[in-house]
């Protein structure tokens, strides 16, 4: 008997409802082996690349790579072995249910319609003698569709699924000239989510081009060649002339969506209260250089930040927990998110026991994980957990502000600019000392101002006589 086994929406995390296949790196009759790339799967905040866990050819694509998300659950493929018949792959397509049903329903799928509702019309019998699947079959049957305009892309020209589904895409609208379309409106071209990004920036239309790709989808390489070349233009107008200042309405992605959501519960559901501090660097940086130099890295002054707040942390477990409903998850060690703003939008990646960490260790990882973050590669168990965060946009220039507390962690700090300030000397004179501002956002259900105001306390001393972070 065959080993036909179903590849379907992975869920990554309880909260993870739907996700959207962004690539596939195998195509359908490709063999495959264990651990080899199938294709990249992007959920709110990360890109995963889901590799195989054993050996299988691609026998039916049915879910091709755009920018639509599919709820958990949704089967995106059939993996056989070669002994499979075409029949039997169609007999399992039709015959799939999903494991968990429930899925679906919480993400938003439509309900069964109730017994009062109107019986929808049944659909038309198709009568053909061309090869198509069953599933292909039903589709059209469904939608009405005429088979006479579609050219099978299956083995000996048989109708797949996909191309039904792809004769059911209505036509591309007109394009105003001039006019840039948005890569949000621009889903009913049969391109990749390059190509899309692209045409939207050049203001190019996707409808009417001859895509080079697998089942004539249209690749990065199809648009650029449309992309014309830039003229340069010497010659300044006469007078200012006003023109128009229509605004761009660009929707949430789906990335600043959970970010909008998970922000505005944060702030409406935690009793935030704010503790300022500033403290002196000048001994902080000067260290840097030296250990630098003697440890053979290039750390950061925001991983001795994080190294200073983790050692901090270790010293007052009061602050280094998790809310979770009416308990508190107090831990040995502290696992320190750090914010970066990546191209998808805001992520924060953990340190694991940066407490346990030495600098140049601390220096690595932290640099990988944002190295990760930059080219949208973070995976869940990147971003999952963390037990306090830091977040520094004193390299902007920004002197001082308040952080929203990442849920379930009671606090987060926020790191301000290194200033030059004017100081009185014992001996009356002024001078000046280079200070850093930093300011705790604090759960108060789970942490009381003395126990934040006594981490704080101890943090300033770290900064101040950095020689402790090597002890």
């Amino acid at each position: 008997m065959a080993d036909i086994r179903p590849f379907c929406m992975p869920k990554w995390g309880i909260e993870m409802t739907e996700g959207t296949l962004a690539e596939w790196m195998v195509k359908e009759g490709d063999a495959f082996t264990r651990g080899q790339t199938l294709c990249l799967i992007e959920t709110a905040k990360i890109t995963n690349e889901v590799e195989a866990e054993y050996d299988a050819v691609v026998r039916r694509v049915l879910v091709d790579a755009g920018p639509e998300a599919h709820v958990v659950g949704t089967l995106l493929a059939v993996f056989a072995d070669a002994a499979a018949t075409d029949a039997e792959v169609d007999a399992f397509v039709a015959a799939f249910r999903p494991a968990d049903t429930a899925v679906a329903a919480k993400a938003g799928a439509p309900a069964p319609a109730p017994a009062a509702a109107a019986v929808a019309a049944a659909p038309k019998r198709i009568e053909t003698n061309r090869p198509i699947s069953p599933e292909a079959l039903k589709l059209a049957e469904l939608e009405g569709l005429d088979l006479a305009g579609i050219e099978g892309s299956g083995r000996g020209g048989r109708i797949t699924y996909q191309d039904v589904h792809q004769a059911l895409r209505p036509a591309a609208s007109p394009m105003l000239k001039g006019a840039a379309q948005l890569v949000e409106d621009n889903t009913r071209a049969f391109a990749s989510p390059l190509a899309r990004r692209i045409a939207a920036l050049h203001g190019i239309d996707l409808a009417g081009i001859a895509g080079t790709g697998p089942r004539g989808r249209i690749s990065k390489q199809d648009v650029l060649a449309l992309v014309p070349p830039s003229t340069p233009t010497t010659a300044a107008p006469a007078a200012f002339v006003a023109v128009s200042n229509t605004p761009e309405v660009v929707a949430f992605d789906r990335i600043r969506k959970v970010v909008a959501r998970r922000l505005t519960e944060a702030k409406q559901q935690i009793p935030h209260f704010y503790l300022r501090v500033s403290a002196r660097a000048d001994e902080l940086m000067a260290l840097r250089k030296t250990a630098n130099l003697v440890l053979g890295c290039k750390a950061s002054i925001n991983d001795y930040l994080v190294k200073a707040v983790a050692l901090a942390l270790v010293r007052h477990p009061d602050v280094n927990v998790q809310v979770h409903g009416e308990a508190l998850h107090r831990f040995p060690h502290a696992d320190v998110a750090i914010a970066v703003a990546s191209p998808k939008g805001l992520v924060t990646p953990v340190l694991r026991q940066a407490n346990r960490l030495r600098i140049d260790q601390l220096a690595a990882e932290s640099r990988r994980l944002i190295d990760k973050a930059m080219a949208g590669r973070l995976a869940m168990e990147d971003m999952d957990g963390g037990t306090f965060s830091v977040s520094n946009l004193g390299m902007m220039g920004v002197e001082q502000f308040d952080a929203i507390i990442n849920p379930p962690q009671a606090a987060i700090l926020a790191v301000g600019a290194v200033t030059r300030q004017p100081v009185e000397t014992d001996q009356g004179d002024i001078a000046f000392e280079s200070r850093i501002a930093l300011t705790l956002s604090v759960d108060h259900r789970a942490i009381d101002g003395a126990g934040g105001a006594a981490f704080l306390q101890t943090l300033k001393g770290l900064i101040e006589a950095p020689e402790g972070l090597f002890q």
